[in-house]
């Protein structure tokens, strides 16, 4: 079964994201920030990571940085979640690391083509 780990200091994102990754028969774990992110990457790697931009104690971008020195380049598909289309934003997380974006609010069918796209819906 497919893997993913929603990081995002909302807990209503983090629970609408479950609920639609669930329906598509994706296992899901919650991380509310960056750090406990990286913990919850070292413990299980997933196949993707839906990752908020802004939050507490390290952020989106600080996680892209940390993750590639905590796993020694087995790393998930990085789909960074943003709440404007800022190409500045997007670029630094691409160049962080990111695999894609996705404005918020999402929905299912935006979600699922993100994955889909990449091999895991």
């Amino acid at each position: 079964m497919r893997h993913c780990l929603v990081v995002d200091d909302s807990e209503v994102i983090r629970k609408i994201a479950r609920h639609i990754l669930e329906s598509m028969h994706i296992e899901v774990t919650e991380a509310e920030n960056g750090q406990e992110a990286v913990e919850r990457c070292v413990q299980r790697m997933p196949h993707a990571v839906l990752l908020d931009w802004q939050m507490p104690v390290m952020s989106g971008l600080e996680f892209l940085g940390a993750l590639r020195l905590a796993t020694k380049g087995d790393r998930p598909h990085i789909i960074y979640c943003i709440t404007e289309n800022d190409p500045n934003e997007i670029s630094r997380a691409f160049m962080g690391g990111a695999n894609d974006y996705l404005l918020k609010p999402f929905d299912r069918h935006s979600l699922s083509s993100k994955l889909s796209a990449a091999g895991l819906a």
